[in-house]
């Protein structure tokens, strides 16, 4: 308790920088500790489902020809009860598949909401469990056009008790009445699955076609299996070939070149497996670690910056009988006292900025903080203490008793300036990054698509009839401010599904490719997609017409051998049947930089433009006068519809969005570690200069100017900021070279970039020395010796 007193008797002591200590190491904890919380978040995504270690998910393993093989996970309908009745070592099997993301309305208040919905077969908890508030699970999920909520959809409606037996109507599927049969708990928000709204699987022929029962096509559907304890999943590949022989044509496939597999891959860490997920666990635990280490290192600096002071104080303890021990529990009660307050003003911190927080990370406060991550916290904790307190405790306990009675001097430089050296290499690191992560994402927003957004406006019609929507097409095309309306199945950055193409009157398939639906005969000038042969669409061609890029006119002329191009060459396409080739356009991006859909992309031409349900609107001038005119128009003539009119351009940015909070926290970041090391750097120098102020004043005495005296600190910094420069440099590329793995596109990480930076840091340390040295520097040298 003693111990304690004098701790905190100590806060209120002049001369101990006290306030900057606790200060710099609550805000560089409380970043550290929320990158460290983010971190932990994405690795135990999942972890909440019982013998979550028996669930596995299950992946489609296709090659063609000398394609590069490709895994994906989702299947065909019937693959997921296939392995639950045909292979013994799997207890229960399950599968879903999205319907989208819509908005709905209660029949009988009329009220509108959105939620995710997807179908869902009578298992879907039997694999995935969650508790359930309300409803028959079986029952519910047996019945169709049965649905189950989420419990925040349930309260939004009134409660669980008024939205039970509630009949809803989907603004995408008009006519369609659901009747909700069940509630269950909000998942939470680490897990892969995503929904608000279950609808039971049989209730899939009003929406779709129905592929439940299909052993080959329609993949649309993902599956889980639940293995009966101590069953090892690769040992039931034979297994799962034999269940694929009897119920798949393997020998035509193989004829026609594709060899098709399915594999298990556990639930269990799946998430924390994905390349994007690895990157961003590395990039902000190095964050993380860059803040928390630059923070520990400042406050040693500080507390051994003190060290002259404090001398003769440590010295009379011991001339009272304290030992090395004695003094080293005095010192570490001290560095108890400070990073409890610190704590204290980490979580102030947090809580005052958790809108911005929850913005960047996109993980609320209290799922970010688990039970689990504040164990992990408290150790984390637990080590900074011991770091931050052993060191400056060992150093005071080694103070000589004789220096209560002369001058001490020791200035324990060699831990100071290896404190400076952690804190100029990790302000090197995130100047770096940020620098990269700032021109990669300026390339990602301003790159060429292959299309032109910038003048475009889209709104999606789904459920509209097509006389409605074409009423609304008139009325647009009328308007001053539209210079021309087209129409879309699909857009190019929602990405694309797969079909295959072979040639009439052959069984081998060629390739697969990103099919983008239909169009109408506007598109591409709407777009402003380049034509490189043959023509457009247009007037009355043929409803199996269709068009296909560069990629895929140069694919298949090299497979079947066509010298002449391939317009007006005929190829089947599965889905759409025997198509004929009216012209090649110039290949656009599938999805986006960070996702890019590399395959021959094709489009169809539909004649009734009505029929398709994107709208796209080409203005004049992008102006939001302009915008404000075509909303209340598309508004006014579907009024039972929720009208959403997104801008081309800015929906492209807003793909890039995790790039852009990612470079937010690393500027956050990169600002705390300069603020912390300018304070450790000034501190230092501060504590240098009255150490060594004799030798300043005997070095002005003896002809010594302003400039040498300001080129004595410079040099002494130096000797370590350009190896902790170099050091920054290399983990800031490695760290730089990791996140733009999977990027199409890369900015350049040229040697100038990191010269310039270094360049930027070095400036920064040599404009810190010179303004807190240039007063002491300019001091009258009688007066120095004189205070001696």
């Amino acid at each position: 308790m003693k111990y304690l007193i004098m701790a905190f008797r100590s806060l209120r002591k002049k001369g101990r920088s006290n306030g900057i200590k606790i200060l710099s190491l609550a805000v560089g904890m409380a970043m550290g500790l929320v990158l460290i919380s983010k971190v932990i978040f994405e690795f135990t995504y999942d972890d909440f489902f019982p013998d979550k270690e028996r669930i596995y998910m299950v992946n489609t393993n296709s090659v063609r020809g000398d394609e590069e093989p490709r895994e994906y996970p989702q299947v065909s309908g019937a693959i997921a009860p296939g392995m639950k009745r045909e292979i013994a070592e799997v207890e229960v099997a399950t599968r879903f598949t999205w319907l989208g993301d819509f908005v709905f309305k209660t029949l009988e208040d009329n009220h509108r909401y959105k939620g995710l919905f997807i179908l869902a077969d009578t298992c879907f908890f039997d694999v995935l469990p969650f508790p359930v508030i309300a409803g028959d699970i079986k029952d519910v999920l047996s019945r169709p056009m049965y649905v189950m909520i989420s419990e925040k959809l349930a309260n939004a409606m009134g409660g669980v008790q008024k939205a039970m037996g509630s009949v809803i109507e989907s603004d995408s599927a008009p006519g369609k009445m659901m009747t909700i049969g069940g509630v269950f708990k909000d998942l939470p928000e680490n897990t892969h699955l995503r929904y608000d709204v279950i609808v039971s699987l049989n209730s899939i022929g009003n929406f779709m076609g129905d592929g439940t029962e299909n052993w080959l096509g329609n993949d649309r559907y993902r599956a889980y299996v639940k293995l009966y304890p101590g069953v090892d999943p690769e040992s039931l590949a034979p297994a799962i070939r034999q269940m694929q022989e009897r119920n798949q044509p393997l020998e035509q496939l193989a004829n026609a070149g594709l060899d098709l597999t399915y594999t298990l891959s556990p639930l269990e860490g799946a998430h924390a497996r994905l390349p994007e997920v690895k990157r961003m666990a590395l990039l902000m635990g190095l964050i993380a670690l860059a803040l928390i280490f630059t923070a520990i290192m400042n406050y040693i600096l500080i507390v051994l910056s003190g060290l002259v002071g404090r001398t003769k104080e440590m010295a009379v303890y011991k001339s009272y009988g304290a030992d090395g021990k004695e003094i080293m529990k005095i010192m570490m009660t001290e560095t108890a006292v400070h990073l409890f307050i610190s704590l204290l003003l980490s979580v102030f911190l947090i809580f005052l900025l958790r809108g911005k927080i929850v913005e960047i990370l996109g993980v609320s406060i209290v799922a970010l903080f688990s039970l689990r991550t504040l164990l992990i916290i408290v150790l984390i904790c637990l080590v900074v203490f011991l770091i931050s307190g052993i060191i400056p405790s060992i150093l005071y306990a080694r103070i000589p008793v004789a220096s209560a009675f002369r001058n001490f001097k020791e200035s324990r430089r060699n831990w100071k300036l290896g404190s400076l050296f952690v804190q100029f290499v990790a302000m090197t690191f995130l100047i770096i990054l940020l620098s990269v992560i700032w021109k990669q994402y300026n390339l990602m927003i301003n790159d060429n698509p292959g299309y032109n957004p910038d003048k475009l406006l889209y709104c999606e019609t789904e459920g509209v009839t097509p006389e409605k929507r074409q009423t609304v097409l008139l009325e647009l095309s009328r308007m001053p401010v539209v210079k021309s309306v087209a129409t879309a199945t699909t857009l190019p950055f929602y990405g694309a599904s797969g079909n295959n193409v072979w040639l009439p009157g052959e069984d081998k398939e060629l390739f697969n490719l990103a099919d983008l639906y239909w169009v109408d005969q506007e598109f591409f000038s709407v777009m402003e997609i380049p034509l490189l042969e043959g023509s457009s669409f247009s007037g009355e061609m043929a409803d199996n017409a269709c068009m296909v890029d560069r990629k895929f006119a140069e694919k298949i002329s090299l497979m079947t051998g066509w010298t002449d191009g391939v317009v007006g060459k005929e190829v089947f396409v599965s889905e759409h049947g025997l198509s004929h080739i009216c012209g090649v356009y110039e290949s656009i991006r599938v999805g986006t930089i960070e996702y890019e859909d590399f395959r021959p992309t094709i489009l169809f031409y539909r004649k009734n433009p009505a029929e398709n349900p994107i709208l796209i609107i080409q203005l004049h001038e992008m102006t939001p006068e302009n915008i404000q005119a075509v909303v209340p128009t598309i508004e006014r003539l579907l009024p039972t519809k929720e009208i959403h009119v997104n801008s081309f351009k800015l929906e492209l940015v807003n793909l890039y969005n995790s790039s852009r909070l990612f470079r937010d926290s690393v500027i956050i970041g990169g600002i705390v570690v300069l603020l912390i090391s300018i304070i450790g750097l000034i501190g230092y120098l501060q504590d240098e200069i009255n150490r060594r102020k004799s030798e300043i004043a005997i070095r002005r005495i003896n002809g010594g100017t302003v400039k040498d005296i300001l080129g004595l600190f410079v040099t002494d910094i130096l000797y370590i900021a350009l190896p902790a420069l170099v050091l920054g440099c290399l983990i800031a590329y490695y760290a730089a070279v990791k996140w733009q793995e999977d990027f199409t596109e890369k900015t350049n990480l040229s040697f100038f970039l990191f010269l310039g930076c270094s360049v930027v840091v070095l400036v920064i340390i040599v404009g810190v020395i010179i303004t807190s040295s240039y007063r002491k520097a300019q001091e009258n040298p009688v007066e120095s010796l004189r205070s001696e």
